[in-house]
């Protein structure tokens, strides 16, 4: 299926559901415990990154970076 057509559809679903009845949203202590739930059922051999803490720091390295937005110049001129 074309990328662009799959978003389109991904989006009108997530739009469909009120913000009332997105009970994460709503709600930080149930998400935080649906996390917790959900990691609990992973077992321990599965779980790369408490396996492998250079994998854990590359990924928190490649995330801090993209999420980075440009710095402008600031009172910098020529």
């Amino acid at each position: 299926m074309d990328p662009a057509r799959q978003r389109e559809i991904a989006r009108k679903g997530g739009a469909s559901v009120p913000s009332e009845k997105r009970s994460f949203s709503q709600d930080r202590d149930l998400a935080a415990t649906a996390g917790r739930k959900g990691g609990a059922s992973v077992p321990s051999e599965k779980r790369s990154f408490s396996q492998d803490r250079d994998l854990a720091a590359t990924a928190g390295r490649k995330g801090g970076e993209s999420s980075r937005s440009p710095r402008p110049d600031r009172g910098k001129r020529a």
